[in-house]
């Protein structure tokens, strides 16, 4: 992973965040409506939510459309480093926030301790993959009390099928399905990790993206403005840096197995493209194995980001939306 910061950098991600006319993840107390881009036709509402645990504010925001009716509640649940507003790249139709909420629910974010508009922790090891599965309960809780329903869907993306596989091992009650994207089966390698903090910057942001053999991004897979969006907003969100308890818990031996399979109840899917660093599809057949009621979906030719990659985005996101209506 690069570690690289320029002046250079930060002017460009400065420009972006004011020029671009991002709207990625409304971080405004209360219901507003927001500009929708030429992708989605209904309006979407945004509401924070107030949470709190272990005496840490976190943030927990619902987005659905403005036309009534009772919706569906599916929480995201992001990876390592940065936080929610990745699920929300507003750029015509790539958003899966706005994608989900055009389709019926109500689509939830949140944030966990020391990540993006949560509040900070003294501790980075602290918000461990434990700890953010209690993270995930207590949203959880408020997302069915104010749904006034008794389970909810769980979406999580990269270190966030640990940390929601876990939490629904432990609350099977609370879950009605689990869909693991890019699932974090096994450590990704021995490494002892000593920074409670991760140095975040725009290269190792743009780590996820396809590259060309010359190491930049490959652009006939990722939109330009897709991936600026995705950077500048990675950039104004968590751009202070985020904890390292996550990322100790993935660095660490190979044979160590990190999602609880065995014990998850909910009918779960396996999704991953076959391109993708971070996962293998023979770790993913072997956690296919153990899961009570599981489907496994790979993407040829998609990699760790493909819900923003042009050829596969449409099909990841509708293979999943076929399981939560299935």
């Amino acid at each position: 992973m690069k570690m690289v910061k320029s002046g250079l950098l930060i002017i460009l991600a400065l420009a972006l965040t004011v020029g671009a006319g991002l709207t990625g993840c409304n971080r405004q107390q209360g219901p507003q409506a927001e500009q929708e881009t030429a992708g989605f036709a209904a309006e979407v509402i945004s509401q924070v939510f107030p949470l709190e645990r272990n005496g840490v504010k976190l943030h927990l925001a619902r987005y659905q459309t403005a036309d009534g009716g009772a919706k569906i509640p599916l929480l995201l649940v992001h990876g390592l480093t940065y936080s929610s507003h990745e699920f929300d790249v507003n750029y015509a139709d790539y958003s899966l926030v706005r994608y989900f909420a055009n389709n019926g629910y109500a689509v939830w974010l949140l944030d966990i301790a020391g990540y993006g508009s949560s509040a900070k922790v003294a501790d980075g090891f602290a918000p461990n993959s434990d700890y953010a599965a209690e993270d995930i309960a207590a949203a959880a809780n408020v997302i069915l009390e104010t749904s006034n329903t008794a389970k909810l869907n769980v979406l999580g993306w990269s270190w966030g099928t640990v940390t929601g596989g876990r939490f629904a091992a432990k609350y099977p009650e609370l879950v009605d399905k689990l869909v693991l994207y890019a699932p974090i089966v096994a450590g990704l390698a021995d490494i002892t990790v000593t920074d409670a903090y991760h140095a975040n910057d725009w290269a190792h942001a743009a780590d996820d993206f396809q590259k060309n053999a010359d190491g930049s991004i490959n652009y006939t897979i990722i939109e330009p403005a897709v991936a600026n969006t995705y950077l500048a907003n990675c950039w104004l969100y968590d751009g202070a840096g985020s904890p390292n308890g996550g990322r100790r818990d993935l660095l660490v031996a190979p044979t160590e197995r990190l999602i609880p399979t065995a014990d998850i109840q909910a009918p779960t899917l396996l999704i991953l493209g076959d391109k993708d660093d971070y996962v293998s599809v023979a770790l993913a057949e072997e956690a296919l194995a153990t899961l009570a009621q599981g489907r496994l979906k790979v993407i040829p030719g998609g990699a760790h980001a493909m819900m923003m990659e042009k050829p596969y985005y449409r099909e990841f996101r509708e293979s999943v939306l076929a399981f939560l209506k299935k």
